[in-house]
């Protein structure tokens, strides 16, 4: 299934990855997964989570994790480790990011009386730019049509929306996962993503990903991306067999197998 990434890997600088539904399964962040992000780094590998987790989260993945930066809040805002202090940046000025928050809070109460079952996502306390509105992670599961109509309103309320496998999350502004990662490679590197868009392998599982799924060439789905691909406007080139995190060591298996030397086993 992944044979061509492995006759491709030697050129490969980084794997930039969703988390939820795509290094997780069942909301859980497994062994084998896990181990892969340091198998990868282990192997020469820049590694890069991009994710619609709250920056609170961002903070603690930059920090523990085995990863070289990470994109937050769907693109407002990137944080990597250099020499064990903690960098921080964000696409909107503080002034912009408390007025946006301010609009969002507003919102919260409209939305959730408008859509009886969902909530405030569990981690929107940690959250600096957007308002995730939970549907399935810690309600119960009120499909894709949900979600959906939750996005229209956000939009109708002059807002950016996205759908993950758990959230629909609204922000003002125009930026996405795809901006984040620009700014983070050329913050944290120095290096023009766009012109380097190749040398990269994306992988994710939902319609929050499909700007990532379009910008690059070398693009992976975990097995439940499938559930989307009716409602995304871009595609990834290859789907793996497994779901989740097993979908995700699929990735890094065929990567691995392609790279000289060590191959990062733990």
């Amino acid at each position: 299934m992944l044979s061509e990434v492995t006759r491709l890997a030697p050129s490969i600088v980084g794997v930039l990855t969703d988390i939820d539904g795509t290094l997780t399964e069942d909301g859980r962040l497994g062994a084998a997964a896990y181990t892969a992000l340091w198998r990868l780094r282990q192997a020469g590998l820049r590694v890069v989570p991009v994710t619609g987790r709250p920056g609170g989260w961002v903070d603690l993945i930059a920090r523990m994790w085995p990863v070289d930066g990470v994109v937050g809040e769907n693109g407002g805002l990137w944080f990597w480790r250099d020499a064990d202090r903690l960098q921080r940046r964000f696409l909107q000025p503080d002034s912009e990011r408390a007025a946006n928050r301010a609009h969002l809070e507003a919102l919260a109460p409209e939305l959730l009386a408008r859509f009886p079952g969902t909530a405030l996502a569990s981690d929107q306390p940690y959250r600096e730019l957007d308002l995730a509105v939970d549907y399935r992670e810690d309600v119960p599961d009120l499909g894709p049509s949900t979600a959906d109509a939750v996005q229209a309103a956000f939009e109708e309320a002059g807002a950016t929306a996205k759908v993950s496998d758990i959230h629909v999350n609204g922000w003002f502004g125009t930026f996405d996962k795809l901006t984040g990662c620009r700014r983070l490679v050329r913050d944290r590197w120095g290096e023009d993503l766009d012109a380097t868009r190749d040398r990269w392998v994306y992988v994710g599982d939902s319609a929050n990903d499909a700007p990532m799924f379009a910008h690059f060439p070398h693009t992976v789905g975990v097995a439940n991306v499938r559930e989307f691909l009716g409602r995304m406007s871009a595609h990834p080139r290859w789907i793996t067999e497994g779901a989740g995190g097993a979908g995700f060591v699929e990735l890094a298996d065929a990567l691995l197998a392609g790279r000289p030397g060590p191959t990062g086993a733990l």
